[in-house]
């Protein structure tokens, strides 16, 4: 298993900074997925694609229980919304099995006749 921990020696203030606003970036972007599944709906035009940022080396070890909790998050998200999109594909084929009915016309017999 890769090691994502600190240097022993702390990281600089620097390092953690940019780790920190990289995991805030990502928090950002689970809270936006986290209310497009609670109203059920995207609430304007999405956001550019997050890009992970480079040269940020291994996660401070201060920062690794945030690191962690944001990876559950995460991972709930993308069960809710595969779940959410399989049942709008549901609705869907149900939608179009509908549609594709045809429409029938009325027959009546006279019975007495």
């Amino acid at each position: 298993m890769t090691s994502v921990l600190a240097r022993p020696a702390g990281p600089a203030p620097g390092w953690t900074t940019a780790w920190s606003n990289a995991l805030a970036d990502l928090e950002l972007d689970v809270a936006q997925a986290e209310e497009v599944l609670r109203v059920g709906r995207a609430q304007g035009p999405a956001g550019p694609a997050w890009v992970p940022p480079t040269n940020l080396g291994l996660l401070p070890a201060p920062l690794v229980e945030r690191a962690q909790a944001l990876l559950s998050r995460q991972l709930r998200v993308a069960v809710s919304l595969a779940e959410a999109a399989e049942h709008s594909r549901r609705q869907l084929r149900a939608v179009e099995q509908l549609r594709a009915t045809p429409e029938t016309c009325p027959v009546y017999l006279d019975t007495a006749g």
